[in-house]
């Protein structure tokens, strides 16, 4: 079922379109009056035979054309704002894409016109030419590629910003039943990943097998519109679906049917498988005993980085704890890192004293007493065996020290006199 709580992805209201010749005159109304709701999980099916307005109405969506009358929203701005298209992914009708690029750097030039990284880039080109079945001819340039090929990696590219709605315009055009059943299968897996997608084809088997809703057009105008499984539904007929019966058990049934109904037509069938599963189920037995190809293959499911957006079968309790739970992440993920600060913090201060410890010490060890200078006539007079005693050692503790005294002492008045005295005495002495 669709999820039509939320804000709609696309709304119009009296979309129009008129497109005038040359003098202004009025010359065809491609739209007329379109009003179309697109809800988020949502794929949405836009059909019409040719000429009905569908092509015009996605190109008034993404902005390429301008509007006659109405209005129309898509993720809540108007059609063409530069943000709004960076969350779009789009894939015409026909791919224009370089064909002298090859399939590889095709992705990494559109990743760069959305501003990814080279990291980006390289990790989400390697999973979506997977996913497409094109990384074993990722080498080759597009102009070597086949129509079908082409739309593969026409696909890639409108995934390549990981967009919240894609809009698609035949996207199984000219590809094998592999292709088909591979896109239908990602189309539906994006719409269970929160994605939401508006699709135009005129394959209506696969319209039917993908779309919650569709809108049917015609002269630009809507004729039907609604859930896929009740517009299909025929509620004037019963089918009853069972085992093998034996042919007396059939006949009592049709019995029972003909008092129930006189007038009803009983017609008695065995199912039949669709020719798209048979011929899958005969590919995959061929790619199981590695026949070897250069065309394309069968991908792999949907990327993993295709992940935004909550499934709709998601409820709000669930949206709530995810939340808290997110948040409780983000506080213990700070506190951790506060913590192995402060750890790095107290480590430097404690290595700079240990540091200065170091000095202290080695200052410690390496200082000695130092003496008065000595001639070299000293010490060639002092016998090497004999070890020298520093002249004015540094007293040990608890001894004398002298020399304070005698400095104490030279500050006496008498004993100054008296050695002024004798200096004086000295001086008149010629002999001294």
């Amino acid at each position: 079922m669709t999820n039509t709580s939320g804000n709609p992805v696309i709304q119009t209201a009296g979309l129009t379109k008129i497109f005038r010749d040359f003098w202004g005159h009025q010359k065809v109304i491609a739209v007329d009056q379109l009003d179309l709701e697109v809800f988020p999980h949502e794929v949405f099916g836009l059909l019409g035979p040719n000429g009905s307005g569908k092509s015009t109405t996605i190109k008034m969506l993404l902005g390429l054309l301008f509007t006659s009358k109405g209005w129309a929203k898509v993720l809540g701005e108007n059609p063409g704002d530069v943000k709004t298209n960076a969350r779009i992914g789009y894939l015409p009708e026909e791919s224009y894409l370089y064909p002298f690029l090859n399939a590889r750097e095709t992705l990494d030039f559109y990743g760069r016109l959305f501003g990814l990284t080279r990291h980006q880039r390289k990790q989400r080109t390697d999973s979506l030419l997977d996913m497409v079945g094109l990384g074993a001819v990722s080498r080759r340039p597009i102009g070597e590629f086949s129509k079908g090929m082409t739309r593969r990696i026409g696909l890639a590219q409108a995934l390549i910003n990981d967009p919240d709605l894609l809009i698609l315009d035949e996207p199984t055009s000219g590809m094998d039943p592999i292709g088909t059943r591979q896109i239908k299968d990602l189309i539906r897996e994006l719409g269970q990943r929160g994605k939401s997608v508006l699709l135009c084809s005129h394959l209506m088997a696969d319209v039917e097998d993908v779309c919650d809703r569709i809108c049917i057009l015609y002269g630009g105008k809507v004729q039907s519109q609604g859930q896929v499984s009740e517009l299909l539904k025929r509620s004037e007929i019963t089918q009853i679906n069972c085992n093998r019966l034996s042919k007396q058990a059939i006949e009592k049934i049709e019995g029972v049917i003909k008092q129930e109904c006189p007038n009803s037509s009983i017609e008695v069938l065995n199912p039949q498988d669709r020719l798209e599963d048979y011929f899958l189920r005969t590919v995959e037995i061929a790619q199981a005993a590695a026949i070897a190809t250069s065309g394309a293959t069968m991908g792999a499911g949907a990327s993993d980085f295709l992940t935004s957006g909550v499934t709709q079968t998601d409820d709000a309790g669930t949206v709530i704890e995810q939340l808290l739970g997110d948040t409780q992440k983000t506080a213990d993920k700070k506190a951790a890192q506060l913590e192995a600060t402060k750890r790095i913090e107290v480590e430097k201060v404690e290595k700079a004293d240990l540091g200065r410890r170091e000095v202290i010490d080695s200052l410690i060890k390496t200082t000695e007493p130092v003496g008065p200078l000595k001639s070299k006539k000293d010490d060639d007079r002092t016998s090497p065996a004999v070890p020298l005693e520093p002249v004015n050692p540094v007293p040990s503790p608890g001894a004398v020290d002298h020399s304070v005294i005698d400095g104490l002492l030279s500050n006496d008045p008498t004993k100054k006199k008296t050695n002024e005295k004798s200096s004086h005495n000295k001086d008149q002495d010629p002999s001294s």
